[in-house]
């Protein structure tokens, strides 16, 4: 399998892909050729959202010489196809939502079980590349969620790479949540003992062969502290 792990795959305010960092070079390399395409809901009952986007790519990718073939949605309804739906595909997007939202659908599908043997190109994007992990940070993030003491932070996840990524750092850094700082309050103090790579938007992580890069600007969180590991343009081994 390769894996594109983005924050957004798109240029901002266009459904267009972001060349950036050679997201899209990349992406033609492992997918030479027109391809069958899955994309799995984050909200399984309420997949229309994910049909938009899922059209959307359809055209982007068109532009950039790689066509669908075939184009499925995994949602509630057709879940029990799950297995025929992943092995048919050669594309798998992990769309963005709700991290926990997502994360339970994952489980119901067990989708992590049918990606094992799975090879093709996935991409998330934003919650699904933070359910990628093996054990996932569900950063807080919908009014209550940070002070709620039966709120879950930490979730099984599919187990495609061991980072935990947060995306939209660009868009979200100066958030506040339940009266707290999104980051320095909340995120930093759950990072004891835990690293957390944090992404803005046009930044990935590329897993391929049992390597990953780091690819674009990105920081990390580690006990408490930030530190920024690349900046645009630049690759980083992992």
């Amino acid at each position: 399998m390769t894996y594109f792990l983005t924050s957004s795959p798109c240029v901002e305010g266009s459904p267009a892909l972001n060349p950036a960092n050679g997201f899209v070079d990349e992406l033609k390399k492992a997918l030479p050729g027109p391809c069958r395409a899955l994309f799995v809901c984050s909200d399984p009952d309420q997949p229309d959202r994910t049909h938009g986007f899922a059209e959307d790519m359809r055209s982007s990718f068109a532009r950039i010489g790689i066509r669908f073939t075939d184009l499925q949605v995994l949602e509630r309804r057709n879940q029990e196809w799950c297995l025929e739906l992943v092995a048919d595909a050669e594309l798998i997007f992990l769309v963005g939502g709700h991290v926990p939202t997502q994360n339970a659908f994952f489980q119901e599908t067990d989708l992590r079980e049918e990606l094992r043997n799975w090879d093709g190109v996935l991409v998330g994007v934003s919650a699904g590349s933070m359910n990628a992990a093996e054990a996932v940070y569900a950063q807080p993030e919908e009014p209550g969620e940070a002070i709620d003491p039966d709120y879950q932070r930490f979730l099984p996840g599919l187990g495609l790479t061991r980072l935990n990524i947060i995306p939209h750092y660009n868009q979200d850094k100066d958030w506040t949540l339940d009266g707290m700082r999104l980051y320095e309050d909340i995120t930093y103090a759950d990072s004891a003992g835990r690293r957390f790579y944090v992404l803005v938007d046009g930044s990935y992580i590329l897993g391929r062969d049992g390597r990953e890069e780091l690819r674009g600007e990105a920081y990390l969180i580690e006990n408490g502290g930030l530190t920024q590991l690349s900046r645009e343009g630049e690759t980083i081994a992992l």
